[in-house]
């Protein structure tokens, strides 16, 4: 898609560029115009409404490497990929209605420091710099990536010049204006984003003549979410049983997610953007994933060249969208990234800041915290710049498997949370053998499949064993050394159980009365329904 770009084009890309900065410099001021202390700069002073937290739930989670990796992926093999978007809509259920209550009553600012409330600091250290490292090995390096890659592919820029201009305009307004900037300037990318991939999903059916002449090209296999247990990426086991394990720790656990439902005005508005959030969800499998199988469909009629399955989206955008649209796109990939690389940079300072910095320093002001928040962003961004020479000498084979550390590290995270929640009975002597086991088990992990090619017998099964399945095991084990450990160990004390269990449950705020409780329910309700209904339509 090189050159293709028309004077029209650039004209929307430098509108989506002056909007970007316009709103960032609003909220910047709105900022500004308040005392301004770590809960105004870290969780945007705790009052953003249903509408800011789910647009940038959504926002943040999907960036632009996850849109060309949908399109290639649903262009390789189909709509399979697409049921980890689909259970997203599922675990933000239980985000909003299981683990909302606890955070936003206990008044916490991260998940490292919920860690702490309801097991002791040492499992907070743990998360913290577990989550800190892996966000700069693999959040942020990915990003970036795309970032330069999107310059490159979409608008000839060289991809080192475009990886750097990404990484400091992301920063500069992160640094000044903190998680409000961020939850702002992500709702508007959601609109941008939504509206460039439908605009290529629809005039794509379109050229192909339509949803039946898609369907009759590529086949009712590629069209069927559900895959034998044999397959080697998406084996329904894995996804019924393994995916929400990866989907708790990520949607439920993760600060870079959840620190917006922390900054939410409350836990009736938290709930419903995590519920907005969830139909948004539903989104990605037809607005991400069937453009690809849209340009595979084009191609097997000869009227595409695909050179590979990663350049889907690009060779299509190309191929059928006219002049300006085409600029719309490359604003909505641009939108992706930047929404993902500024709740990064923000979720990483405040880990940094209010974990490892406020622990060592608990006499620090507020003004001090807010002031090492900004330093902190610059120095990621900085890092950034510095790991962009280095991703070339990591081999892209080590690069795939540095991102898989993600599905190692969060089956205990996941299980440490989810049980202790609805057992008090579970300990921090316990949650900390938990968070270790898994941790060696999923490093062991880790360099058995990098040595794959040298073994045999069971150490060869455990670097093969497909990772969701691995999850599924890890996350049993992590349990089990969780209960037996706490059971051989004291009770846990009642400060670290009432308000944080369900068998201690934290006070139930009723700030908009019961009809918004029984119209999210009803919401709810719906939105699985719908989750229902899109698994029966694309089961074949």
């Amino acid at each position: 898609m090189t050159g293709t770009l028309a004077t029209l084009d650039w004209v929307v890309i430098g509108v989506y560029f002056l909007v970007v900065f316009g709103v960032a410099i609003w909220a910047t001021m709105w900022e500004r115009s308040r005392r301004e202390t770590s809960t105004d700069y870290f969780l945007a002073g705790r009052d953003a409404g249903w509408f800011l937290v789910g647009g940038s739930l959504f926002a943040s989670n999907i960036g632009s490497e996850h849109l060309v990796g949908l399109a290639g992926t649903g262009a390789a093999s189909g709509v399979a990929v697409a049921q980890f978007e689909i259970l997203a809509s599922l675990i933000l259920l239980i985000l909003g209605w299981v683990f909302v209550p606890f955070y936003l009553s206990s008044r916490v600012f991260t998940m490292p420091e919920f860690l702490e409330r309801r097991y002791s600091s040492g499992a907070r250290w743990y998360l913290a710099v577990v989550s800190v490292i892996g966000y700069v090995l693999t959040k942020i390096s990915v990003t970036i990536a795309a970032g330069g890659i999107v310059f490159e592919a979409l608008m000839g820029i060289d991809f080192w010049t475009g990886a750097m201009v990404v990484v400091v305009i992301t920063g500069v307004y992160t640094i000044f204006g903190g998680l409000r900037v961020v939850l702002y300037t992500d709702l508007m990318q959601m609109f941008v984003l939504i509206g460039g991939a439908v605009a290529v999903m629809l005039i794509g059916l379109s050229t192909l003549g339509g949803w039946g002449a898609m369907a009759e090209t590529v086949g009712p296999g590629f069209l069927d979410l559900w895959k034998p247990v044999s397959d080697p990426n998406f084996p329904w086991t894995g996804i019924l049983f393994g995916a929400p394990i990866l989907g708790v720790w990520y949607w439920c656990t993760d600060q870079f997610i959840v620190q917006r439902v922390l900054a939410a005005h409350d836990q009736d508005h938290a709930r419903r953007g995590t519920l907005f959030a969830g139909y948004l969800k539903l989104l990605p499998l037809f607005i991400f994933v069937i453009p690809g199988v849209i340009a595979y469909a084009l191609a097997k009629q000869g009227r595409l060249e695909l050179a590979r399955p990663d350049q889907a989206l690009p060779t299509l955008v190309a191929a059928v969208l006219p002049i300006g649209l085409r600029g719309l796109v490359v604003a909505g990939l641009l939108a992706a990234l930047m929404s993902s690389l500024s709740s990064v940079f923000n979720s990483t300072s405040s880990l940094v800041t209010l974990d490892i910095y406020k622990k060592l320093r608990p006499v620090a002001s507020e003004r001090q915290l807010v002031l090492v928040g900004q330093v902190t962003t610059a120095v990621l961004v900085g890092l950034g710049l510095l790991w962009i020479p280095l991703m070339q000498l990591i081999s892209g084979q080590l690069y795939q498997y540095l991102q898989s550390v993600q599905a190692y590290i969060s089956p205990p995270i996941a299980a440490v949370f989810l049980i202790g929640v609805f057992w008090q009975r579970v300990n921090a002597s316990g949650a900390i053998a938990a968070l270790l086991t898994g941790f060696v088990l999923g490093m062991g992990r880790l360099v058995a499949e990098l040595n794959k090619g040298r073994l045999d017998g069971f150490l060869f099964t455990y670097a093969d064993i497909n990772f969701l399945h691995f999850a599924i095991i890890l996350f049993v084990i992590c349990t089990a050394v969780l209960v037996v450990v706490s059971l051989l160990t004291p009770r846990p004390p009642a400060e670290k159980v009432t308000g944080l269990t369900y068998a201690a449950p934290a006070r139930t705020e009723e700030v908009r009365g019961r009809g918004w409780r029984r119209n999210d329910l009803l919401l709810s309700l719906l939105l699985a329904a719908c989750v229902g209904a899109v698994w029966i339509y694309f089961s074949h």
